[in-house]
């Protein structure tokens, strides 16, 4: 990058490392540094009436800094928090070294540098437990400078707040807003005690290929790429659920894999087309059962991140404590419109949609239709966990038929805060259903619905060997983490979203967009 690209901070802080190197200061050591304390344990150990001075070895990155001649504070941050650290001129640098002191902590450390500082904990006299540097190495030299958010009389001055920036630079959010890491910690927490669950039943995690030659699984447009050693295309997995199914045939009772789908479809505040799901498949079972399962896994999830059934999102408290309401998709749809479609045939829910006002195209089938107007009447209406079931045949060419109402299928979703959690199958095991209900999906992608699913014949024959009475799930880890942290969009549990490209300075430049980010100088 030209020194034409920088901005006059930059050039700044390039002089300053070319200064330390001059000093024989390593502004990027290659040693390792040994930490011995963190933030956080350290103030929570601390005692005034201990013995003897705790020794520590401590690192992290400069957030603020106060010079004081002979003494200066700065503010380290590390991955637990912050923490003060006492620097005095004589201790750190005694005798004859007194000027390069002067010149390393007035005029080349600056805030977003790494430091390691050795020395002992002490409170000082305003009260803060703080750390006595009697030694600092400089460990990385920030090169750009950090937006610092200023608060004075309760106003907040130049927040690092505009979504675009926060988004595409997630490692600069992380530093600078507090509370951002904790939806991150959240998360992880989440999984493992999801992993938690399933593993106390028994049930092992697996992984199945993300590059399939058929997109199956689930109603959605696939990403296409091509395998130049097979001379193919392929598909990025929209689901794992095909391939899960086939070890229940193998032989496994219960499996479950946590891993990336991929749908080529818009991006708004609750999809992104790189997501997380859960899919898992336990034998011998069936959407009732799956159902009890699912509210025991969201009780104790809730617990387990919040330490309590309870969660804010927005202005709604969620309670996960089970059990959790049951509705039928049918009287959904009349308890939210008055109106039963019960029974409709295709022409019939034409009429139904245009009396709602729900937008239809000439590609839907009765599935899509009523799918439709569940989604634009009755979908949103669900705050509170509750379990959609019995959905009719046409919306599920994966499930089971109900054992009460051949038109119905065993399926449920479950619906919190007004979207689909999850979604669940008395699984399809009998292979002439499930190769007829692929034939009827191959109809309706010939007029146009680039949703349907293709046949997988691998997958039919692989029922012919015979899979046993299944029930399988699947659940958004994102929105899972969405609800669980309180956030309204999706991009803000997600560390890295797709985002679109970014906007460059020049047409030939290489330098990105500055002119929003803050500066901390």
């Amino acid at each position: 990058m030209s020194t034409q690209q920088l901005s006059e901070q930059e050039i700044i802080r390039r002089n300053s490392m070319e200064q330390m190197r001059q000093l024989g200061i390593d502004p990027y050591p290659a040693a390792e540094y040994v930490v011995t304390g963190h933030a956080d344990e350290i103030v929570a150990n601390f005692s005034d009436d201990a013995p003897e001075r705790r020794q520590v070895t401590v690192a992290g990155r400069v957030m603020s800094r106060r010079i004081m001649g002979k003494a200066s504070f700065i503010e380290l941050q590390d991955a637990t928090g912050r923490i003060q650290v006492y620097i005095s001129r004589d201790e750190i640098c005694p005798g004859e070294n007194k000027d390069l002191y002067n010149v390393v902590f007035k005029k080349l450390l600056d805030i977003g540098d790494f430091v390691g500082v050795e020395g002992y904990v002490f409170r000082t006299q305003t009260g803060q437990i703080s750390v006595h540097a009697q030694s600092l190495t400089v460990l990385s030299k920030s090169l750009r400078p950090l937006p610092i958010v200023k608060v004075k009389d309760g106003v907040t001055y130049d927040a690092f707040d505009d979504p675009e920036l926060r988004y595409r630079r997630r490692y600069v959010d992380l530093i600078v807003n507090d509370g951002v890491k904790d939806i991150f910690i959240k998360r992880s927490k989440i999984l493992n005690s999801m992993r938690e669950f399933f593993n106390s039943h028994g049930y092992m995690e697996v992984e199945t290929p993300i590059l399939q030659s058929i997109a199956g699984g689930a109603s959605a447009r696939p990403f296409i790429t091509h395998h130049n050693s097979l001379d193919i295309d392929l598909y990025l997995r929209i689901a794992t659920e095909l391939y899960l199914k086939r070890l229940i045939v193998g032989g496994f009772e219960g499996v479950y894999e946590i891993g990336k789908n991929f749908r080529n479809e818009g991006m708004d505040r609750t999809h992104n087309p790189e997501f997380t799901c859960m899919e898992i498949y336990v034998a011998y079972k069936d959407y009732n059962w799956m159902m009890a399962f699912t509210e025991q896994l969201l009780e104790k999830i809730c617990l387990d991140v919040n330490g309590t059934t309870e969660v804010k999102v927005g202005d709604n408290v969620i309670s996960f404590k089970a059990p959790f309401r049951r509705v039928t998709m049918i009287d959904a749809i009349k308890e939210n419109t008055g109106i039963d479609i019960a029974g409709m045939d295709e022409d019939q829910l034409r009429d139904v949609c245009r009396q709602l006002g729900v937008e239809t195209d000439p590609s839907m089938g009765k599935g899509k239709l009523i799918d439709e107007i569940f989604g634009e009447t009755s979908e949103g209406k669900y705050i509170q966990p509750t379990f959609i079931i019995d959905y009719p045949i046409e919306m599920s060419p994966l499930t089971k038929k109900h054992r009460d109402n051949p038109e119905l299928t065993e399926r449920f979703e479950l619906m919190v805060n007004g979207k689909e959690l999850c979604n669940a199958y008395s699984e399809l095991n009998d292979p002439i259903d499930q190769y007829e209900r692929f034939v009827e999906q191959m109809r309706l992608a010939d007029k146009g619905d680039d949703e349907a699913m293709i046949i997988d014949k691998d997958f039919v024959r692989a029922l012919e060997y015979g899979m046993p009475p299944t029930s399988g799930m699947g659940m958004g880890i994102d929105r899972l983490a969405m609800i669980m942290t309180g956030n309204p969009t999706i991009q803000e549990v997600l560390l890295f979203p797709q985002m679109r490209p970014e906007k460059r300075r020049g047409a030939t430049s290489d330098a990105p967009e500055d002119e929003a980010e803050n500066s901390a100088e």
